[in-house]
């Protein structure tokens, strides 16, 4: 089904990139964006995940590694059914992270030393949790699609203001709309993507470790980091904010039909909902539990890493 979806969205996609050459260049700027949307298709189809990982200069984490990311992601890679992704390291102190790759086979997680320097063992191994639900839910190809297409469709509407066959269809006005436009119906299908996947990969990575509080208090660290702290690569490349678990850009302060992630605090609601205490209205602090945790063992001290 994952991948019924993501030809779906390609096709979309396209349809929107032709529709985009057609308004700048005639039959003959629809016929080449379709050339270059089917040449697109096949690169960002094999490519796109090392594309959006170079994108945040992604440094790849080694196994062994002194703070046990890769050892952690691995083992809940288990607890998942999957196989062990690739893991990488983002040099920001913005709190985040992301996953991508085609399918779970070509799969990897991205986290942020903020990440890293500002939660718990637990909380992280919630966040590792979510972006490993994405993989087995099929959801990092179609985010990452989205994100190339949703950029290389911004940067045609922008090179509309320098044909003069777009302006004399459309006139300056018209022209000018839709270098608005295109973008923005770029942005809707992300969005339309964005919203339900993340209540499901919430609700699938609660249970991958075993604490869905884990992941509620991971969300509301991270939801404070990013509205506080610069992305300067997300910034940069703000095509690709709905692959992170939050949003990372301050400009998502916007009204909230154009935002790319749920609110937070629904989704904190949503997990602790899933907890034994919630009918009696308990919200308890993310503790380990031997009983029903499977936060994965690394063989170092609770304190040991970067974890306080």
């Amino acid at each position: 089904m994952g991948y019924v979806k993501t030809a779906m969205l390609m096709a979309a996609m396209t349809a929107l990139f032709m529709g985009v050459g057609y308004l700048i260049g005639g039959s003959g700027g629809a016929l080449i964006a379709l050339v270059v949307a089917a040449g697109m298709n096949a690169f960002t189809w094999w490519n796109s995940d090392r594309m959006v990982l170079k994108m945040h200069n992604a440094q790849p984490v080694s196994p062994g590694d002194r703070a046990g990311l890769y050892a952690m992601t691995a083992e809940l890679a288990r607890n998942a059914g999957l196989p062990e992704p690739k893991v990488y390291l983002i040099d920001t102190p913005q709190p985040n992270a992301f996953a991508t790759g085609r399918n779970p086979a070509n799969a990897a997680v991205a986290v942020t030393k903020g990440l890293m320097q500002s939660l718990s063992r637990e909380e992280l191994a919630g966040v590792i949790a979510h972006e490993l639900a994405h993989i087995r839910n099929h959801d990092t190809a179609i985010m990452t699609v989205t994100a190339t297409f949703a950029g290389a469709i911004s940067m045609l509407a922008n090179f509309a203001l320098f044909f003069g066959g777009a302006r004399e269809r459309m006139g300056m006005i018209g022209t000018l709309m839709m270098m608005l436009l295109a973008p923005m119906a770029a942005a809707l299908v992300q969005m339309a993507i964005s919203r339900t996947r993340e209540y499901a990969a919430d609700k699938a990575g609660a249970e991958i470790c075993g604490q869905p509080l884990w992941l509620a208090s991971a969300l509301e660290k991270i939801a404070m980091g990013a509205a506080r702290i610069d992305n300067h690569a997300a910034e940069r490349n703000p095509a690709t904010a709905h692959m992170f678990i939050i949003n990372p850009l301050h400009a998502h302060k916007h009204d909230n039909l154009f935002a790319t992630h749920p609110a937070t605090e629904n989704r904190i609601a949503a997990l602790r909902a899933m907890t034994p205490d919630a009918a009696r209205g308990r919200a308890e602090s993310p503790r380990p539990t031997s009983s029903s945790s499977r936060i994965p063992k690394t063989g170092r001290r609770r304190d040991a890493g970067p974890w306080r």
